[in-house]
């Protein structure tokens, strides 16, 4: 098994940044770009990876109450996932990734998820400062 973490802090509330993270129908906004996920009868979804053409049953479920996402493959258990948001004292939020990949050939590689969590963290706090600024002006 292997797991992969990585954090960004966003300048906004806590709820704010979870509810455009686990925003079914705005999940193509961050997520990495690769990676395309389609909603079935909640909380079943189907994830299609470019990388390998596959499309993959999938679960995705949101814990509004604890500001967090959690998802994993559905039959085969080769990967799972959670994001947590979490509230600074500034009021600002701390949002924290973490992948675990049960089945080796489903691991991309640690260069790769690394860029592929910095990137989706960034693109998060991008649609959320957008978020932010429109509600506030």
């Amino acid at each position: 098994m292997t797991e992969y973490e990585r954090s960004r802090t966003m300048p906004a509330q806590p709820e704010q940044v979870f509810d455009q993270a686990a925003n079914v129908g705005q999940l193509a906004t961050w997520l990495p770009r690769d990676l395309h996920v389609e909603p079935e009868e909640p909380p079943a979804v189907t994830v299609h990876e470019d990388r390998t053409d596959q499309d993959t049953s999938a679960l995705l479920s949101a814990r509004p109450e604890q500001l967090r996402l959690e998802w994993g493959t559905r039959e085969q258990g080769s990967y799972a996932g959670w994001l947590q948001v979490a509230g600074l004292d500034s009021g600002a939020s701390e949002v924290t990734v973490h992948l675990s990949f049960f089945d080796d050939t489903h691991d991309p590689g640690r260069r790769t998820v690394a860029e592929a969590l910095d990137g989706s963290l960034r693109r998060l706090e991008e649609q959320v400062r957008l978020r932010t600024d429109n509600a506030a002006g």
